[in-house]
């Protein structure tokens, strides 16, 4: 796989919360840390999404903002 977004976190999906339209995606990473998304329930089919199966939580932003209290 080739891809320009440089922000690939490799984890395995460890919840799908299916909804009408969209679904929700947990990814656990290696180390414990959790990463969820909001993807089409199309999406989930098409990438043969399921509990246990090794997946990229993929980032590209031209923006992130920091924050702080």
């Amino acid at each position: 796989m080739k891809i320009s977004a440089r922000n690939m976190l490799k984890g395995k999906v460890k919840m799908i919360i299916p909804g009408s339209v969209n679904s929700e995606i947990t990814i656990e990473l290696p180390g414990g840390q959790e990463i969820t998304s909001i993807i089409t329930k199309k999406s989930v089919e098409n990438l043969g999404l399921s509990v246990g199966k090794t997946a990229y939580a993929v980032i590209k932003s031209s923006e992130v903002m920091i924050a702080i209290d």
